[in-house]
């Protein structure tokens, strides 16, 4: 089970030094939430941030590009230091060539899905991607509250996966406390992605530990309550 603390509940004020936190914290990725103002209504992150804190720590950059045009940030953020790049179906004809474009990069190739697309939207690429990233707030802004109605998605995701035998993440965001976590874990997910409910405790490494506790106990026992 893999835990990626969210760099958008971070201290802005300190973000060397939440890097190194997350680093020290046992967390398997550090996501980038990178927002453009088009696709979404809020402008966060860019290359130059990865870039400088590429240095901090060996964790995989997790970036997720919520962009309108993200072919001219592909090569940036490849060249700051992204290990993971994710775009979203929802750009259309657009995203079969962005997939390859990450894939020549020699990075892992993500693909998000917002909340209302159908999940019938992302089957036929499934087979071409590395992680498939369901959105479980309408992306833009964190600290939003889970939407229940995503988790039949991953359900369904899940039984592709195995009915066709591939390999990739499933991952969520949005809105994942510890409760959150077993749920989705329960539907199939694997990667969790987790701003304030991570970056909000004193003891992150107390929090990523008990997070993936939970996400593994789910799994195991589907049938369980949280």
């Amino acid at each position: 089970m893999i835990i990626a603390p969210s760099l958008l509940a971070a201290n802005y004020g300190r973000f060397a030094d939440e890097v190194r936190r997350v680093d020290r914290s046992g967390a398997d990725w550090l996501h980038v939430d990178v927002m453009d103002g088009n696709f979404v209504p809020n402008i966060s992150f860019g290359p130059g941030l990865v870039k400088t804190l590429r240095p901090l720590t060996r964790l995989p950059f997790d970036v997720h590009l919520m962009c309108a045009r993200p072919e001219i940030l592909l090569e940036p953020f490849a060249q700051s230091g992204a290990d993971w790049i994710t775009v979203h179906i929802e750009l259309g004809d657009q995203v079969t060539p962005l997939l390859w474009k990450i894939r020549s990069l020699g990075k892992k190739v993500g693909l998000a899905i917002n909340p209302p697309t159908p999940a019938t939207a992302v089957e036929p690429l499934l087979k071409h991607i590395d992680l498939l990233l369901v959105m479980t707030v309408n992306p833009g802004f964190g600290g939003q509250p889970f939407i229940e109605e995503v988790i039949p998605k991953i359900q369904q995701v899940d039984a592709w996966r195995r009915q066709k035998k591939l390999k990739f993440h499933l991952e969520v965001d949005g809105g994942i406390n510890l409760a959150k976590a077993a749920e989705c874990a329960r539907a199939g997910a694997d990667a969790f992605v987790s701003g304030t409910s991570l970056f909000g405790q004193h003891n992150l490494r107390a929090a990523v530990k008990k997070m993936r506790a939970v996400a593994i106990a789910a799994h195991r026992h589907p049938g369980a309550l949280p």
